[in-house]
């Protein structure tokens, strides 16, 4: 487990959407493999639309370019399950720095009762066409997302369809995300180091920035590969893998030119049990994670970034779940406190 990667690998996914199980196992030996050595890699091959990616970018744009007034008439801490408008020094990570962004949230709309604070009807603006494209470009990359959901069941060994009786209504988020234009920004932090707290995330964005952490704690770039996204592992995957796969800390250094990105976070359903599998759990490699809840451990680690859960957890509210993680629980600042991973 190298580990020390100078650059991110980029894979051909056509093989899973082959009818042959060999073609779809050589692309999961490929995913085994970045997801051990690295956490992250590029995806070619996949069958989103370069239509829809233009729409939601265009989408973005319009939305954001509105008054902050007009933004904020959907902010997300008026929401029952995190959705909407997310201004600048809303989210705040362990750092405890201010990101000079803003965002849009966007989950699954599901038109049944709210759960755990993740699921439920989206809060939308009224802007036209934004629902829209907005909806359409998250169903192509969700159906992405359940094809690579089928690829890491193949490389964790598993069989195939591994996921497929935890992907009924998974709180999975779409984030737009806008860096403002600063032609004064230094080469410097502008998210801070983190991990993903789903099982993998896809992205795509439209300018540099993003850097992953190697094993020697060096920052590598990830610039964009045009009609490719960005893959990396969340925590979920890395609990499955009992540590064999990484979920890569990652950052977004602050840059002059103007950025969109849209990171989607594919994940399980709320209910769903992850702990280490059985074949990655030896007498010389015993269990070094606990078991949680997927949605709970989504919910926890969003309340303990976002203001208006911490005030809401001030307040009595709403609580976190029981044993409940602390950030940085995953990823190489994990590590560098337990040896054991």
């Amino acid at each position: 487990m190298r580990r020390n990667f100078r650059s991110i690998p980029v894979i051909d996914i056509g093989g899973l959407y082959a009818s042959e199980l060999e073609s779809r196992r050589a692309v999961a030996r490929e995913i085994e493999a970045a997801a051990r050595d690295v956490g992250f890699f590029y995806i070619t091959g996949h069958a989103v639309r370069d239509a829809a990616r233009e729409r939601m970018l265009a989408a973005a744009e319009r939305f954001f370019s509105l008054p902050l007034s007009e933004k904020m008439d959907v902010y997300i801490g008026k929401s029952k399950n995190h959705s909407g408008y997310v201004p600048e020094g809303e989210e705040v990570f362990s750092s405890g720095k201010i990101d000079r962004k803003e965002a849009f949230d966007v989950g699954l709309d599901y038109s049944g009762p709210p759960t755990g604070g993740m699921l439920g009807p989206n809060l939308w603006p009224g802007l036209e066409g934004f629902r829209a494209d907005v909806s359409a470009y998250y169903a192509e990359v969700q159906a992405l997302a359940r094809v690579l959901f089928r690829g890491f069941a193949l490389a964790l060994g598993e069989a195939e369809d591994f996921f497929e009786s935890k992907l009924s209504a998974p709180p999975s988020q779409l984030r737009l995300i806008h860096y403002p234009f600063d032609p004064e920004a230094l080469d410097a932090q502008g998210i801070g180091a983190h991990t993903d707290y789903e099982c993998f995330t896809i992205l795509y964005s439209t300018e540099p920035g993003l850097e992953v952490m190697n094993g020697e704690g060096d920052w590598i770039d990830a610039p964009p590969v045009p009609g490719a996204f960005v893959i990396n592992i969340g925590d979920m995957i890395e609990t499955w893998s009992n540590g064999a796969f990484v979920a890569t800390s990652h950052r977004v250094r602050k840059v002059p030119a103007e950025r969109y990105s849209f990171p989607f976070f594919a994940t399980c359903d709320y209910e769903t049990p992850v702990e280490p599998l059985p074949r990655f759990v030896t007498p010389e490699k015993p269990a070094a994670y606990p078991r949680i809840i997927s949605g709970e451990h989504l919910f926890a680690q969003t309340a303990q970034t976002f203001a208006y859960l911490k005030r809401r957890i001030a307040e009595g509210a709403v609580t976190l779940p029981q044993g409940a993680l602390s950030l940085e629980s995953y990823g190489q600042q994990a590590r560098a406190r337990s040896p054991v991973r």
